[in-house]
């Protein structure tokens, strides 16, 4: 069929077969799509050819871009320098040592793309192992001579297929975030704090708000990001490895595959369609993939939670600090079409479901011991606040206050039975200079 389909011998519209890929069905789109598809059947490899995804993604982006002025760009550099000296009054974390950048959405995706395909790697892996394991139950006997070149071919076209739906999402996030920790996750490098100047001035737009009270509040926020994960250096490969192992686990329901292959209709190509955007081609989620998701949803909610409240601390002078913050919240909780495209695409929100809890209790920590005490809770992975601790503040309020008066720490069981076999393990042996 695609071989008809590339050579035009077949009826098959190919903007029909666009519009299945859930990819766009406009004429550039298409011969795009026509070009990538003949190349992946002549594709030796049997990897993903991510180039294909920042290919796209970068077209994405283009369209419609803006360059900042010179006085945008003015603007914004001011608001990051301000941003920096206004949280040096909230926070005890690092400056950083690394110049914000003002990005163009296409550089944004250039710059995010290797970490969105380590994200989606095992996903497209799991399709292209389902799609070549169906094809090969599904092939006739008399054909099995054949499986082996053209369970290649599956593969090479259902990776090429993946990788331009995840340009297409990553080129229309662009368009949506505002920042580099926007979505939650650190997408740049260590330390960089980035700002868009088009989409924060899109952001702006709609608010009856200064158009630098704006400026401010958001760079505040980027930078309270890229100085928190420059400060607890774990904490970006913490979040991103805990993701990568959750996406490990993703595994496409091949019996639904089954079902679509054989009641597909070429001429007629919803049913497929319907199925790439709804997410049911992923089998639910495993135990162990709750487990996982829970924890990583407890860390970033703690990141967020804290990047709220230092924030509010940091623009207490900023008159409409509070409607831009309701502005953060509203937009946050809502997300846009691109980042849940990605929901469905990889199967992973990357939303905290616990942010008001999260920062509820940040803020709790901040008034009863103050900034420095709170920060240090990110110097190592075992120092920072549990779910448990966001149910209950006033418990880990009382461990922290009763360290900063000189006590002992109080050990919970675990930890008391541990300390009580040290101590009698060293007093059953002699000791040796």
């Amino acid at each position: 069929m695609l071989r008809d389909i590339l050579s035009g011998k077949s009826g098959i519209d190919p903007s029909q077969l666009a519009g299945a890929a859930g990819l766009p069905n406009d004429p550039a789109s298409v011969a795009a799509l026509m070009q990538q598809l003949q190349g992946a059947m002549n594709a030796q490899g049997t990897g993903v050819d991510w180039q294909i995804a920042l290919t796209q993604g970068e077209q994405r982006a283009a369209n419609g871009q803006l360059t900042a002025t010179d006085e945008q760009q003015t603007q914004l550099r001011q608001a990051f320098h301000i941003a920096a000296l206004w949280l040096d009054d909230v926070i005890t974390v690092a400056e950083l040592t690394v110049e914000p950048r003002l990005m163009t959405r296409r550089e944004w995706v250039t710059a995010t793309m290797p970490l969105w395909t380590q994200l989606a790697e095992p996903v497209a892996t799991s399709i292209s192992d389902s799609l070549t394991k169906v094809f090969a139950e599904q092939v006739p006997e008399e054909m099995q001579g054949m499986v082996a070149n053209a369970s290649q071919l599956v593969r090479s076209i259902g990776g090429t297929l993946f990788a331009m739906q995840l340009g297409q999402v990553v080129g229309q996030l662009a368009s949506e975030v505002v920042s580099g920790c926007d979505v939650g996750i650190p997408l740049l490098g260590e330390q960089q704090a980035a700002l868009l100047p088009q989409n924060v001035s899109d952001f702006g737009a709609g608010l009856d708000v200064p158009a630098d009270q704006v400026q401010i509040y958001l760079a505040v926020r980027e930078i309270a990001h890229a100085r928190l994960f420059r400060h607890a250096r774990w904490l970006r490969l913490h979040l991103t490895s805990a993701v990568t192992a959750y996406a490990r686990g993703i595994s496409i329901d091949s019996s639904r595959l089954e079902e679509l292959a054989g009641n597909f209709d070429p001429s007629n190509p919803e049913d497929l369609r319907q199925a790439m955007v709804d997410g049911s081609l992923i089998q639910q989620k495993s135990e162990s993939q709750i487990s996982a998701l829970s924890r990583l949803e407890t860390m970033l909610a703690l990141v967020e939670g804290w990047v709220d409240v230092v924030t509010a601390r940091a623009t207490i002078r900023l008159p409409k600090a509070d409607a831009i913050a309701e502005t953060v919240k509203r937009r946050r909780a809502a997300g846009g079409p691109a980042e849940s495209a990605f929901a469905t695409l990889v199967g992973l929100e990357l939303r905290p479901r616990r942010l008001r809890e999260a920062a509820a209790m940040w803020q709790a920590v901040t008034d009863a011991v103050g900034n420095e005490a709170r920060d240090a809770l990110w110097s190592h992975p075992d120092l920072l606040p549990t779910s448990e601790d966001i149910d209950d503040p006033q418990r880990l309020i009382a461990r922290l206050a009763s360290v900063a008066r000189g006590e002992p720490e109080v050990l919970d069981d675990v930890d008391q039975a541990l300390e009580d076999l040290l101590r009698d393990d060293g007093a059953e042996r002699p000791h040796e200079d």
